[in-house]
């Protein structure tokens, strides 16, 4: 666990005061002068001048970051500016960097927990919505986590890729789904997962996992596998009748809510035969998606048997 205050004080700060001193070591002004202006002592100035601190590059390379440094430098130098206005320009830096900027990109690397969220824990502080969205967002990344580490899937993703979604409680739309970016697809015999999974991040499976929402709300999760007989013939012996549905994507949410409704449930399994340039798909459902991946992985198995 670490604090965004943590990142300021140990990476922040050292860089901010190593560019500020090397600026002002160029205007002229001795390193006992920088040391008085910085609050340190000729020592620390001499290693920030010397280059023996670490300097962050995310913060040093950003341009509102070296337009501050320029800006109060000019200011130490020619007496216009004093340590309360210097701190306060550094804090608007801070301050904006803690917002989706280069502290927050630094806080999701060193706390994973907060992939995902934008830093929304640290600018929005905690609340419910948040925290079902982290759930979510958590639960489908380690249902890829699954999928890449179960090498029989690698024959049952088709060639416009897998993807696994969930959706919030009372989902409307798109948005209100998490899913991978650019498809989960196969590679060289192993799944390869190009992202981490972002609300809005999928289309046609985010559209069946709303579809079936309407019927059964406890139905929030599904990924797509290649439709094959195998797969299907594995879920029938388990009790399991799949529901086969039209290709077409034309009106394709009001069918499914239809089917589903006339099937008075929603199976674990529906599939397409495919149609003119669209490939046959089966979605697998589940009440999360580590609950859809898991079945998904116990029928590829069953198949391959």
């Amino acid at each position: 666990m670490r604090f965004p205050s943590e990142i300021v004080v140990d990476r922040f700060l050292p860089t901010a005061r190593a560019m500020l001193a090397r600026e002002l070591v160029d205007r002229g002004l001795t390193q006992q002068e920088i040391a008085e202006h910085l609050g340190v002592t000729q020592a620390a100035v001499s290693k920030y001048v010397g280059g023996n601190v670490a300097i962050e590059k995310r913060f040093s390379g950003n341009p509102r970051m070296e337009e501050t440094v320029d800006r109060v430098a000019d200011g130490f130098a020619d007496g216009s500016m004093d340590a309360y206005e210097a701190l306060g320009e550094f804090l608007e830096v801070v301050r904006a960097f803690e917002d989706r900027g280069p502290i927050c990109a630094i806080h999701e690397e060193e706390v994973p927990a907060l992939a995902g969220l934008g830093c929304d824990l640290c600018v929005r502080g905690y609340d419910e919505a948040v925290a079902d969205e982290r759930a979510i967002l958590s639960n489908v990344r380690k249902a890829t986590r699954l999928l890449a580490d179960e090498t029989a899937m690698v024959a049952f993703v088709p060639n416009v890729g897998t993807n696994v979604g969930m959706a919030l409680p009372e989902a409307d739309d798109e948005l209100d789904v998490a899913a991978v970016p650019g498809r989960v697809h196969a590679m060289r015999g192993r799944i390869d997962v190009p992202a981490n999974p972002e609300f809005g991040g999928s289309q046609h499976v985010a559209r069946t996992i709303l579809a079936a929402g309407r019927v059964d709300p406890s139905v929030r999760a599904a990924l797509n596998l290649t439709t094959d007989e195998t797969l299907l013939a594995a879920a029938r012996d388990r009790g399991i009748d799949p529901l086969e549905f039209d290709a077409d994507y034309d009106d394709r949410h009001e069918r499914l809510v239809t089917a589903f409704a006339e099937r008075d449930e929603v199976p674990r399994v529906i599939y397409h035969e495919g149609a003119f340039g669209i490939e046959p798909i089966t979605y697998v459902f589940g009440n999360d998606a580590v609950d859809a991946t898991r079945l998904a992985i116990e029928l590829v198995r069953d198949a391959q048997a």
